[in-house]
Order: structure tokens, then sequence, then C-alpha cells
């Protein structure tokens, strides 16, 4: 992937993005883009300045936190003992397990991933999951997020952790978020969005596209594909200082878009994390 550009067809950005995400979920260690960090206890400090609690990290199987969160969903989405929770681009599985304790024996966890490393790495964790927790509430599914495997109006909350800006097509996954929630369920998104266009060197960057930097989009434009999937109640939260806090840490993708940016230019000039919460329309509250 070193150097590499990118044309943003549909299938060169899936292909690239599986590719990026087989090669971390092999390393040992938590490697990828401005959204992660690397090495020591690296994914864990990115966790806490994220708004995770020691107590939704202290019962994780190893290995599940892979420092590759821009938010904490899980969180904003309030989850309920007994509900059905649906996270995309799941990972390792980090916030599905934490899900599957706060949803409890009678609700469900569901991670859907794209890349079959990914999905190996978060199956081997739900043994540990399950001894740790005596619950045996998590499943993980492979299917690209445009195309959910899931049943129409069949879940309570929708999250995702900085992951829809790698799709390709973005409208079709907010339409697929609508199709699966049941009537008054509701959605909890982390992502990064663009404050500016991105300088083009920095736009065809395979490790900007896998870095979660590339495929972002303006902040109302995710609005207005929510509002036109049928989302109501859609609430937009820029967090302007996350971006900022990243730059001291030392992940071999973040260096590579920080060097192509023009000189003198940050990259939070351009790109902040975003909240977004919304519900589908029917008993919302």
């Amino acid at each position: 992937m070193k150097g590499m550009t990118i044309q943003k067809d549909a299938e060169a950005v899936r292909a690239a993005v599986r590719t990026g995400y087989a090669a971390i979920a092999g390393q040992k260690k938590s490697c990828c883009g401005p959204s992660s960090c690397c090495g020591g206890d690296a994914p864990e400090r990115l966790a806490a300045e994220l708004g995770y609690t020691a107590k939704d990290l202290a019962m994780l199987p190893e290995g599940a936190n892979m420092g590759l969160s821009c938010g904490n969903p899980t969180a904003l989405a309030a989850l309920k003992p007994g509900e059905t929770v649906l996270d995309l681009g799941s990972g390792g599985g980090f916030d599905v397990f934490i899900a599957g304790r706060k949803v409890g024996r009678k609700g469900r966890a569901i991670g859907v991933d794209m890349t079959p490393d990914m999905l190996a790495k978060a199956r081997k964790n739900i043994a540990a999951y399950r001894r740790g927790t005596k619950l045996d509430n998590v499943e993980f599914r492979l299917g690209e997020i445009e195309h959910l495997p899931v049943a129409d109006n069949s879940v309570d909350v929708v999250i995702s952790n900085c992951v829809i800006n790698l799709s390709p097509d973005k409208a079709q996954v907010w339409r697929e978020l609508a199709r699966v929630l049941k009537p008054g369920g509701r959605l909890a998104v982390s992502d990064l969005a663009l404050l500016r266009r991105l300088p083009a060197k920095v736009a065809s960057l395979v490790e900007a596209l896998v870095g979660c930097v590339a495929g972002a989009v303006p902040v109302a434009a995710t609005g207005r594909m929510a509002r036109a999937a049928g989302l109501v109640d859609i609430v937009l939260e820029p967090k302007h200082g996350s971006i900022e806090k990243m730059t001291d840490w030392k992940d071999p993708l973040y260096r590579k878009i920080i060097a192509a940016l023009p000189q003198g230019r940050r990259l939070s000039e351009y790109v902040t994390s975003l909240s977004v919460s919304a519900c589908k329309p029917r008993r919302c509250d």
C-alpha cells in the first residue's frame, strides 16, 4: 500500500479498504490512520480520550481494542437491556463486546464487517467474551454496509465508529440504516467529516482513504443523506478538538497524510470528528 494512490471508483475503494484493514487485522498492535494509534498503551489512551470508561474497557477480550475509533457511539446510543444493536464495520469487535454487556442477556449485539480477516479476529474473541461475561449474545456477520445482512425493521439501535466515510456509496448506507431500524429505532454514529476540500495530493492517497480522511464528506452532506433516507430528529455535533489531540501519536498512516498536506497546514483545518444521532419515525423518544 505504501506510496499508492487510488481512483475513486466503487470497487477500487472497496478493494483498497479491504486490503488495508486485512493488514491491520494481522498486526499485533493497532495501526491505522488519524483515528488510531500505535504502540504501548496507545489504544487505551485513545479510548479514554474519546469517552470510553474504565468499566467499558475492563472486560474486553485481548486485541478487541485496535485503536480504530473516532468517537464513542455506544455511550451516545444509551443502550438499554433487551435491545438489539447493530454495529457497522465492527472490526475486531470492540464496540460489539461493549454493547453486548449493556444490552444484557435478553439483548443482542450484531457486528457486520466486509473484511474476512477482521471477522475472524472478532469471532475468535467471542469465547473470551463469553467466559468473562457469562453472556451468549454477540455475533459477527460478513457483509458490506451498503447491503446489510440484516432483516428489515429488526434493530433497535445502529452504531458505527469511523466507518461510513470508507463507503463509496454513503447515501446507500444511510438508506440501509433506515431499512433495518425498527420504527422508533435510533442511531448513534461517530465518523470523520470535512470542514474544507482536501488537497488533491491527500485525497488521492490510499493511506488517507484507509485512514478515514479521503472518504470523508462535509458535515452538511451527512445531514442531507440522513434526511433523504427518511430519518428524523437528526443532530450533527462536530468535535473540533479531537483531530488536534492525535497529532502527537506515532501512527504511520497519519504521518503520511500530514506529509502530503501543504506546508504549514494542519489536518484539523480539513477534517473533524462528527457525532450523528437520529431516529426512524414513529415512537421516537
